[in-house]
């Protein structure tokens, strides 16, 4: 009899470990807003940011992709650096609001910071941005 405990571990545990660390829970009001903060800020994805947001959100995200019409955002566009962490959360069963500090690292400009204050909702038991806010 072979010990069966390294193929458990190849086969179960080591994948459970991976899909857990790939992934955000997008069951979650901080995975949705999470996902959109990437898509939005850090790899500057409009259309992508756009399948999470609703009401307000969705307004400004539709108003940035007329603006930028016509300005490829491609593999070739030097893009700044972002990284964000988070400061506040506050969580209800239906309504959620995120506050983050975005750190933006740009070519040739010195690096600056600002607040990023997102709102979300759950609605069709899926959770959405709803709204979001930079400050200084």
């Amino acid at each position: 009899m072979t010990n069966i405990f390294p193929r458990i571990i190849l086969r179960v545990c080591i994948p459970a470990v991976v899909l857990a660390a790939c992934g955000r829970d997008l069951r979650t009001a901080q995975g949705v807003v999470e996902e959109f903060v990437d898509h939005h800020y850090v790899y500057i994805n409009l259309a992508r940011a756009k399948e999470y947001s609703v009401g307000l959100a969705l307004q400004k995200i539709d108003e940035e992709i007329r603006l930028t019409s016509g300005q490829a955002i491609d593999a070739s566009t030097r893009k700044p650096k972002v990284h964000y962490r988070l400061l506040e959360k506050k969580e209800e069963p239906t309504r959620a609001s995120f506050m983050y500090e975005v750190t933006i690292q740009a070519e040739d400009t010195p690096e600056f910071v600002r607040r990023l204050v997102i709102a979300a909702r759950k609605e069709k038991n899926q959770w959405r941005v709803s709204n979001f806010t930079e400050h200084d």
